[in-house]
C-alpha cells in the first residue's frame, strides 16, 4: 500500500522540500480522505471513552480504549501518508506504518480475550504479545520493511516483513472468528454465548475490511482502495452498540443511543466540508436538524425506560423481600399461633370430658363456646397455610384414578347435618344415568377439601332456604354444582372471588370470620387438577358454584 504511493507525490510536484513549500498538502489526497476516515475515528473514540468514563476500573473497558487508540493512531499514520510533503517526514511515517498496523492487530486479540474470558490475560500471552511487537520495533529501520529508499526521487520498496503482516492480517479475523465460535459453544448461558458470538463476528468484520483495503491497495496499486478499511470500524461500533443495548454489554445504560446519536451527528456534520452545490447544503442541513431532533427524543426515550427497568428492579428486590417476610409470619404462624389454639383446645377438651374435675353447666357452655372457636381458629391457621403451601408448590399432589361422584356423596351426607343443624335444606341433584362417567384424575384428598370448602361457603351465606348440590356428565367433563338461595354477590365483591384475601364487603357483614382464603384455596387445588372453578350470582337470589373435571374413561384409566 506504501510503495508507488511516493510515485503519486512525486508526480504532484511535492516530493522535495524547497524553503517556502509547507509541511502538509491535499494535492495528492484523494478528495474523500478526511471524509472517509475522520468520521471512523471520532465515532470509535467517543463510543470507547463513554464506556470506560462509566467504568474506569473495568479491564475491557480499558481493553476497548487500547483498540480504538491503536486503530486512530493508524489512520492518522495513513493520512500523514497522504499530506506530508517533506520526503523524511514522509519515511518515518511509513517505516512506522508496520508497528501500528500490527499494534492494531494485537490490540483486536487483546480486546477478544477480554471480553470471552472476563478475566486478566494470561502472563503467558502477554508475552506473547510483548515479543511480537518488540520484533517490530526492532525491524522497523531495517531493510525487511522498507528494503529500499530514494529521497530524491520519492521512490521506496516494501521489504520482506510485509509479506509476513499481510499474511498476519489475513489469518487474524478468520482465527478471531474461529476462537469465538468455539469459546461460544463452551457458554451454558445463552444471552453471553450470543455477545461471544456478535462480538467475534463484528471484529473479523473489522479486520476483514481493513486487510482487504490495505492488501488489495497494495498489489493493485490503487491506494484509494484504503479509504474502504474504516467500513469495518463502522460496523463494528455497530455491532458494539446493539450489545449494550441489546443485552447491556459493558455495564453501560445510555452510552449507546448517545454513542449512536453523536457518532451520526458528526459523520452527517462532516458532510458540510464537502458540499459544492447549494442544493446538497440545504439538503444536508435538514437532514443534520433532523438527526439533532430525533437523536434527542431516542436518548430521552431511552432514558425513560432505563428508569423504568430500574424501577422495576427494584420492585423486584421489594416483592422478594416481602415473600421471605411472608415466609416468615407463615413460619410464626405455624410454629406459634397454631401452638396457642392447640395448647387453649386441650384445656377446654379436658374440662368437658372431666380431666379437671366436675364443672357446672355455665362452664361446660362456655368451654364448649371455646373448644369451638379453637377448632375454627385451627382451620383458618391450617388453611393459610396450605395456601401457601400451594403458593410456594411445596403441595405433592397423588394424582389417581378417583369416583368423583361417591366422594360427592360421601360429603353430602357429612355436610347436611351440619346444615340442617342450621336450619337448612339439603339437596341432592346428581344425576344417576348409568352410562355417565364420573371418574376423574386427582387427589382425593385435595379434591375433598375444595368441595368442603364450597359446601361451608354456601352453609355460611344461606340464612333460610336451601343447598342443592349436583353433579352431571357431559362431553368428557364432569361438572359439580352447589346452589344456594343465600344472599347473593355483588359485582364489586364478583371481582374478588377466587383472589388471595379476597373477602367482599357483604360477605365480611354475613361471616365476620372471613379470610378469603377459602375460595383462593379451592382456585389452587381445581387448577392444579387442570379443572376451571367459577361462580353465578345475582344479589338477593343467591348464588351457584361450579367445578369443571375432565372425566377419566375406565380404559383410559386403565392405560
Amino acid at each position: 500500500m506504501l510503495a508507488n504511493h511516493f510515485q503519486q507525490i512525486e508526480a504532484s510536484g511535492l516530493c522535495a522540500l524547497d524553503a517556502g513549500h509547507s509541511v502538509i498538502s491535499f494535492a495528492a489526497a484523494p478528495a474523500l480522505l478526511l471524509y472517509s476516515y475522520i468520521p471512523a475515528i471520532i465515532v470509535a473514540l467517543l463510543l470507547s471513552l463513554l464506556i470506560f468514563n462509566s467504568n474506569r476500573h473495568d479491564k475491557l473497558s480499558k481493553a476497548f480504549v487500547f483498540f480504538t487508540a491503536t486503530y486512530s493512531l493508524w489512520v492518522i499514520n495513513i493520512i500523514l501518508q497522504w499530506i506530508l510533503v517533506p520526503n523524511k517526514l514522509l519515511l518515518i511515517s511509513w517505516q512506522s506504518t508496520a508497528l501500528l498496523e500490527v499494534g492494531f492487530y494485537i490490540s483486536a486479540l487483546y480486546f477478544l480475550f477480554s471480553f470471552c474470558s472476563q478475566e486478566a490475560i494470561t502472563k503467558r500471552m502477554k508475552i506473547l504479545f510483548s515479543t511480537l511487537l518488540s520484533l517490530i520495533v526492532i525491524l522497523t529501520p531495517s531493510i525487511l520493511n522498507i528494503e529500499s529508499y530514494d529521497s530524491e526521487n520519492c521512490e521506496g520498496t516494501i521489504g520482506t516483513l510485509w509479506y509476513i503482516i499481510y499474511l498476519f492480517e489475513i489469518i487474524v479475523p478468520i482465527a478471531i472468528l474461529i476462537y469465538g465460535f468455539l469459546i461460544s459453544r463452551k457458554e451454558k448461558d445463552v444471552v453471553r454465548k450470543k455477545e461471544i458470538i456478535f462480538v467475534s463476528v463484528a471484529l473479523s468484520i473489522c479486520l476483514g475490511f481493513f486487510s482487504a483495503s490495505n492488501i488489495s491497495g497494495e498489489y493493485l496499486q490503487v491506494y484509494s482502495f484504503n479509504l474502504f478499511g474504516p467500513i469495518g470500524m463502522l460496523i463494528f461500533i455497530g455491532f458494539v452498540t446493539y450489545l449494550i443495548v441489546k443485552y447491556k454489554a459493558f455495564n453501560t445504560k445510555l452510552i449507546a443511543a448517545q454513542a449512536l446519536v453523536w457518532g451520526l451527528v458528526i459523520v452527517i456534520g462532516s458532510e458540510f466540508f464537502f458540499i459544492k452545490t447549494p442544493i446538497n447544503y440545504v439538503l444536508t442541513s435538514i437532514t443534520f436538524i433532523a438527526v439533532v431532533v430525533f437523536g434527542d427524543l431516542l436518548i430521552k426515550s431511552v432514558k425513560r425506560e432505563i428508569q423504568q427497568k430500574e424501577e422495576l428492579a427494584k420492585l423486584n428486590i421489594q416483592l422478594q423481600t416481602l415473600i421471605k417476610q411472608r415466609e416468615s409470619l407463615v413460619h410464626l404462624v405455624t410454629h406459634k399461633i397454631k401452638g396457642s389454639f392447640t395448647h387453649s383446645k386441650y384445656i377446654f377438651a379436658g374440662l368437658l370430658d372431666g380431666t379437671f374435675g366436675e364443672i357446672n353447666e355455665e362452664v361446660k357452655r362456655r368451654a364448649t363456646q371455646g373448644l369451638e372457636s379453637d377448632d375454627t381458629g385451627i382451620h383458618t391457621v391450617d388453611l393459610i397455610l396450605d395456601v401457601a403451601n400451594m403458593q410456594k408448590g411445596t403441595v405433592k399432589y397423588d394424582m389417581k384414578k378417583t369416583d368423583f361422584k361417591e366422594m360427592i356423596l360421601k360429603t353430602f351426607m357429612n355436610k347436611k347435618v351440619q346444615a340442617e343443624a342450621k336450619g337448612l335444606q339439603m339437596e341432592s341433584d346428581i344425576h344417576d344415568d348409568p352410562n355417565d362417567i364420573y371418574n376423574v384424575l386427582g387427589d382425593v384428598f385435595w379434591l375433598r377439601e375444595a368441595v368442603n370448602n364450597l359446601i361451608d361457603n354456601s352453609i355460611k351465606y344461606t340464612k333460610t332456604g336451601k343447598i342443592t348440590i349436583g353433579l352431571h356428565d357431559g362431553n368428557g367433563k364432569v361438572v359439580f354444582s352447589i346452589k344456594d338461595t343465600g344472599i347473593g354477590i355483588t359485582d364489586e365483591d364478583k371481582k374478588l372471588l377466587f383472589t388471595e384475601g379476597g373477602r367482599g364487603k357483604d360477605s365480611v357483614k354475613v361471616n365476620v370470620d372471613s379470610t378469603g382464603y377459602g375460595l383462593y384455596s379451592v382456585k389452587l387445588i381445581i387448577d392444579a387438577h387442570h379443572g376451571k372453578v367459577w361462580a353465578e350470582s345475582e344479589l338477593g337470589k343467591g348464588s351457584t358454584f361450579y367445578v369443571e373435571l375432565d372425566a377419566v374413561a375406565e380404559k383410559a384409566a386403565e392405560k
